[in-house]
């Protein structure tokens, strides 16, 4: 293997900052200038982003076998040409049903391409010491919002939201693809015998289900906010320009938190960092709900940033710590399907939770972040993978 790791974190960084921010981060900027297009309401675009998340959760756990087996290079570059299909798809659509139609081949595009597929790539290409890789590409990764939100704010005031999904698009083919393709490691040969046929048995133990709870629990979250900040937060007091400021001030929360996992909380089990980030969202809500306005809705973003930073790196690194390099791709399919089909549901009902309580959906969110916390305190991290059953 040539590429040195830098060089692997760099272009998965990269290419996952590109995937990010124009796939799961765009509904936020263009869902209202959609729906006036199309004659829907904000909602319609907001289930239609619900209905991509969900296809991606029932593809996850056979493309982390596929990966498992095989590596994630020639997945990660389809991904960019399912992203740009459907970034195609929706820029062109003229009807609901044709942006329902591009919303599940972006569904199809995210789950080839966002974090669950690069995680399964480096845990086939480094084992079970990939988590400093781990950390990397979400370090690079983390400024995905920070650098999409704006650029598509731009590209829907000066030139409308369809030219902004073909931009982001000729951005997956330019960029995305000749990176993922020829940048990164070839698995050369597969790592079972007859890997297409081969489908490993994972049993549910506690802690897989303790792990898949805790996580879903989170991602309703981390969704909910993706698809509302900026909307939650001028329900909560702050200005619009105040409300894309203090979302802008995600991406370097979660980069600083991350290089806080990398450097001391690197020390300790990675179940130690996945409690702590689900304490820092309830923290950011009760300051936003005393104080309100601009001010404290940066320090909103900054504490939810920070600990979903943390909480993204924690999904890659804890089945990783717990259960071993063995079917980690597979596992993480499977641990990651409930978060998916969760996440999924998230941006829709809080999307309404928001047109009939405005920031009161806060509430709710603290309460799942709480629940997972618990789930994550009853984690078993010093126990050994069960015996597979023939």
């Amino acid at each position: 293997m040539s590429q040195s790791r830098l060089s692997v974190t760099v272009v998965l960084g990269t290419t996952q900052t590109l995937a990010w921010a124009s796939s799961y981060y765009l509904p936020a900027i263009l869902a209202d200038a959609m729906a006036r297009d199309l004659g829907v309401s904000s909602t319609w675009i907001f289930a239609a982003f619900s209905a991509s998340l969900l296809a991606s959760a029932l593809l996850g756990p056979r493309i982390g076998r596929t990966i498992d087996a095989f590596g994630g290079r020639g997945v990660l570059a389809l991904s960019n040409l399912a992203l740009a299909a459907g970034l195609v798809l929706l820029g062109l659509a003229q009807s609901p049903l044709v942006m329902w139609l591009a919303w599940l081949v972006l569904g199809v595009g995210m789950a080839l391409g966002l974090y669950d597929t690069a995680f399964a790539t480096l845990g086939r290409i480094y084992g079970a010491t990939a988590r400093s890789t781990i950390t990397g590409i979400t370090l690079i990764a983390g400024f995905a919002s920070t650098v999409g939100w704006p650029l598509t704010a731009w590209g829907l005031a000066e030139y409308g939201w369809r030219p902004t999904c073909l931009a982001w698009a000729a951005g997956h083919l330019l960029v995305g693809l000749p990176m993922n393709w020829w940048l990164l490691p070839r698995v050369e040969t597969p790592a079972i015998p007859d890997a297409r046929a081969a489908k490993p048995h994972v049993p549910l133990d506690r802690n897989m289900v303790l792990l898949s709870a805790a996580f879903a629990l989170g991602w309703i979250v981390a969704g909910a906010m993706a698809a509302h900040l900026p909307r939650l937060l001028q329900a909560a007091g702050a200005s619009t320009t105040e409300a894309i400021a203090a979302g802008a001030l995600i991406g370097p929360a979660q980069v600083a938190a991350r290089l806080m996992e990398a450097g001391v909380l690197g020390r300790f089990h990675p179940l130690l960092s996945a409690r702590l980030a689900t304490i820092t969202h309830p923290i950011g809500a009760a300051v936003l709900a005393l104080w309100g306005g601009g001010a404290a809705a940066g320090a909103f973003a900054i504490l939810h940033g920070a600990g979903n930073g943390i909480l993204t790196i924690a999904r890659g690194t804890v089945p990783l710590a717990i259960f071993g390099p063995e079917n980690y791709g597979y596992r993480l399919g499977i641990i990651g399907a409930p978060a998916r089909v969760a996440q999924a549901a998230a941006p829709f009902l809080f999307g309404i939770l928001i047109e009939h309580w405005g920031a009161g959906a806060l509430a709710v969110s603290s309460m799942l972040a709480i629940a997972a916390l618990l789930a994550l305190a009853l984690v078993k991290p010093d126990q050994a993978p069960p015996v597979r059953l023939p």
